[in-house]
């Protein structure tokens, strides 16, 4: 069997590039692959492909490497594309997107996905993913797009609607992350769970959450979630952010009956009940880390810059298996052995009470006929409901990009949960055009105003 030729669009992202790429070269199957590594900052690029030579070296792989400041020749002939790109980085975009709404009193913890951050983070882009598709549409139009770029939803339904002919799948790690976070609250072994998650990126619940016990049979751990919750011995403090102590999911799961997939600090800011102007007493209580997503950046920064010197200085990198679903996908979709995962997709009828061109998340079979979702059918009423005002902000920025309409950013924003909470019409209307003023060229010429 011929060997894949795996191109990483945004290679710059060392570390990220290091876990993905170990986990596909640890495959049996995919030792011998080509990876096009590609990035517009030559420096970064040197820095990924000397740490993926370091990958390659101890496992006595027979793979290749090539790197391109070109994403055309990076592309070229590609079965497999991984994207992972942040547009307008930390600085100035993610900065911009945090301190023009804080000048109106509206306050954000991540501002990646939904909100008026993650609306601008979609404008400026998607621009960038309809360019790579384009690309694969005339150089691997056979390829499989694996995206971990925010905000998911937006993107993958943006992809969709203009480049329906590109096989796409958005990855995100809420699903089972989450799952190793409730078996870490309940002192469980995760290695015991079984659980079924279908939604929105971000907004996913799980609809069955169980432990395989040992005769065989599987117990609900739903009543002992909210029996742990209520007696205040979980959510456990986290050991990797004491920032964020994760009460609101489970405060949602005493009001909806299920348990959300992604963190307390993200869903926070999706809907209209947690961060309220003058009610610091909801932020103690819940915890809320406000302005949470530019901390975060900063102490990653300092991380991987502390890392990439580590791995500049390392004879070799060994790779310990991450949660990632990329190397899944390509051993299956490569070897035909079957695998499952959580992949966001254009719904076509998978959840039938949410649009059928939304993006959803749902479990999906991978092998060789490439990723194919599963019918989950209609989601609880309730959940429905609330992932309809998500779904509302990510269908007009959509209808924004598709149409080149800037009143359709004004829309977005004003039926945005949380912004709306806040503000009044002038002051969204206000925001946005400080908003799009302050981003420039970060936008595409008709979101500029």
């Amino acid at each position: 069997m011929a060997n894949p030729r795996i191109a990483f669009i945004g290679a710059g992202s060392t570390v990220f590039m290091k876990n993905i790429i170990g986990d596909i070269l640890h495959r049996k199957a995919l030792a011998g692959a080509h990876i096009a590594l590609m990035d517009i900052d030559p420096n970064r690029l040197a820095d990924s492909e000397l740490v993926a030579g370091k990958l390659i070296k101890p496992l006595r792989a027979p793979a290749t490497v090539s790197t391109h400041t070109d994403q055309r020749a990076a592309l070229d002939g590609a079965d497999f594309v991984i994207v992972a790109f942040q547009i307008g980085g930390y600085e100035p975009a993610t900065v911009i997107d945090f301190e023009v709404p804080r000048r109106f009193g509206l306050r954000q913890t991540i501002a990646d996905t939904l909100g008026i951050g993650g609306i601008m983070r979609g404008l400026r882009t998607v621009p960038h993913l309809w360019a790579v598709c384009a690309d694969m549409e005339e150089l691997c139009p056979n390829a499989i797009l694996l995206q971990y770029v925010n905000p998911m939803a937006i993107n993958t339904w943006a992809i969709a609607e203009k480049y329906p002919a590109i096989r796409q799948v958005g990855l995100c790690h809420s699903v089972q992350g989450t799952a190793y976070e409730l078996a870490r609250d309940l002192e469980i072994p995760a290695e015991s769970l079984r659980y079924k998650a279908a939604g929105i990126n971000h907004m996913a619940f799980y609809l069955a959450f169980e432990q395989r016990l040992p005769d065989g049979s599987y117990k609900d751990l739903y009543p002992d979630l909210l029996a742990g919750y209520r007696a205040g011995n979980i959510p456990k403090p986290s050991d990797w952010n004491p920032r964020c102590p994760n009460k609101v999911r489970y405060e949602m799961m005493t009001r909806l009956g299920y348990f959300v997939t992604e963190s307390s600090e993200h869903f926070a800011e999706y809907v209209p009940w947690f961060i309220k102007s003058g009610r610091e007493d909801l932020i103690e209580k819940y915890g809320i880390p406000l302005d949470e997503y530019p901390k975060r950046c900063v102490e990653q920064v300092e991380q991987w810059t502390e890392q990439a010197e580590r791995y500049r200085t390392a004879k070799t990198i060994e790779v310990e298996e991450s949660q990632e679903y990329a190397s899944s996908i390509v051993n299956a979709v490569w070897t035909g052995d079957p695998a499952v995962i959580y992949g966001n997709v254009r719904n076509n009828g998978a959840i039938t009470s949410l649009p059928d061109a939304c993006a959803v998340e749902v479990p999906c079979l991978v092998d060789a006929n490439g990723i194919q979702p599963t019918h989950i059918g209609e989601l609880p009423p309730q959940l429905t409901a609330l992932m309809r005002t998500n779904i509302n902000v990510q269908e007009l920025t959509v209808r924004a990009l598709m149409t080149e309409d800037r009143q359709h950013i004004y829309h977005a924003a004003m039926l945005d949960p949380h912004t709306a909470a806040e503000l009044d019409l002038d002051q969204i209307w206000a925001l946005v055009d400080q908003l799009t003023a302050a981003h420039g060229d970060m936008l595409p010429l008709w979101a500029r105003g």
